[in-house]
């Protein structure tokens, strides 16, 4: 069992489990969490769905009140990590102070990949990953009539359904021959190209943005590769994250597309970890690395390190799952699909409600669902169990799925 302070890098979804499992595990030493943000630890996936579209205040995102932590002595300390010392143990901030930490948990996330064509740093060119990006996307929505989005993926596409129900023209732009293409399969993405079409989305396929246009800093469209111009006032990129690994990377430990971390989420130094959307572990489950951005993997994380510090060590194999709501569209990823060779559909894509089981060499690997939670339940819990479901019974309506639970 670990003793002494543990201190926790980041304030999203992974290092504020971390700290409240500590708690709830009876960890007694002193438990800090360093906070970027000017924000209590909030939840990041409404920020490009519900709290976009409404007009509720941050306080209606964040995961506890301000008594919660003062009540857990869970420690909010303000500032940037900027140094680690490895060899004293410490923690070194922008401000000037080191703090001294038993174990150090990485916790840094991503950041946005950003844009790099003429004109991309212009006020009207936004981003959207924190809490400050989505208040700063409401009042520039309000304000503008056509927006450019470049990038079909999650964030995307849940921006672009937003935009169009707060009635802006909107043209989504991506590279790829198809929407969400490394997230999803064909099945799934011709449904949402279609779904947006319908609501009046335009999405243009296998071009890129070479160029923002504008008059002054007023931005006035978009150049794509193949020559054509979108007229817009306001362009928000999606095009992808880069894992925070600097901080780890400066202090001498292992990285890559991610902080290297074994499958019991420890760096090459036994006296730091690295979790959610930073962390390449090694998956018992799926062989090889990992580096998964979710919900799930970032809290589940935080409660296998805060198990491992509290004496109760195993590896981490969290079962994936996944969603994003677009217009009135809810899809919901259980396991992962990436190199499949079969797809079964159960349901029908013309009633707006069914399921894409995917299968690889047979066996089934995962799950996507649009609009039947019951099936991703399924998918969750059976895919956990590591068992496999026959092609032809997946896709038989008249099958119950809760039998092969059994």
């Amino acid at each position: 069992m670990t003793q002494g302070a543990v201190l926790i890098v980041g304030a999203g979804h992974a290092g504020f489990q971390v700290a409240a499992s500590l708690r709830q595990l009876g960890y007694k030493d002193r438990v800090a969490v360093i906070n970027d943000e000017g924000h209590l630890p909030y939840q990041r996936p409404p920020l490009s769905k519900a709290y976009l579209k409404g007009t509720g205040g941050p306080d209606t995102l964040m995961f506890r009140p301000q008594k919660f932590f003062d009540d857990q002595t869970i420690e909010l300390i303000a500032g940037h990590a900027i140094a680690i010392d490895r060899a004293g143990r410490k923690l070194k901030l922008a401000s000037g102070a080191a703090l001294d930490y038993g174990h150090l948990v990485l916790a840094t996330g991503a950041r946005n990949r950003l844009l790099d064509i003429p004109n991309a740093k212009l006020p009207n060119v936004r981003y959207l990953r924190i809490l400050d990006d989505s208040e700063d996307l409401r009042a520039r929505l309000a304000a503008s009539k056509r927006v450019v989005v470049i990038g079909a993926g999650f964030i995307g596409l849940e921006f672009a359904a937003t935009a169009r129900i707060k009635g802006l023209e909107v043209d989504v732009l991506e590279l790829a021959n198809r929407a969400m293409a490394r997230a999803v399969t064909a099945e799934v993405s011709d449904y949402f190209q279609k779904r947006h079409a319908e609501a009046g989305v335009r999405i243009h396929l296998g071009v890129m943005a070479t160029a923002i246009e504008a008059d002054g800093d007023k931005i006035t469209g978009v150049s794509l590769s193949d020559g054509r111009h979108i007229p817009a006032d306001l362009v928000v990129v999606g095009v992808g994250v880069l894992p925070n690994v600097e901080l780890a990377s400066e202090a001498g430990l292992p990285t890559a597309s991610g902080i290297i971390v074994n499958e019991h989420l420890l760096t090459s130094d036994p006296n730091i970890s690295a979790i959610g959307d930073c962390a390449l572990f090694e998956s018992p489950r799926f062989g090889g690395s990992l580096r998964l951005e979710s919900v799930q993997n970032a809290t589940d994380h935080g409660r296998c390190v805060a198990a491992r510090l509290t004496g109760n060590d195993k590896p981490y194999d969290g079962q994936p799952w996944f969603w994003s709501d677009q217009g009135d569209d809810k899809l919901q990823i259980a396991g992962l699909t990436t190199g499949y060779d079969q797809v079964v559909l159960r349901g029908d894509p013309s009633q707006k409600a069914f399921s894409a089981f995917c299968y690889k060499a047979g066996k089934l690997v995962g799950i996507e669902s649009v609009n039947r939670a019951g099936d991703h339940m399924f998918g969750r819990r059976f895919l956990g169990m590591d068992r496999s479901l026959p092609p032809e019974k997946a896709a038989d309506l008249k099958f119950d799925l809760k039998a092969a639970l059994a």
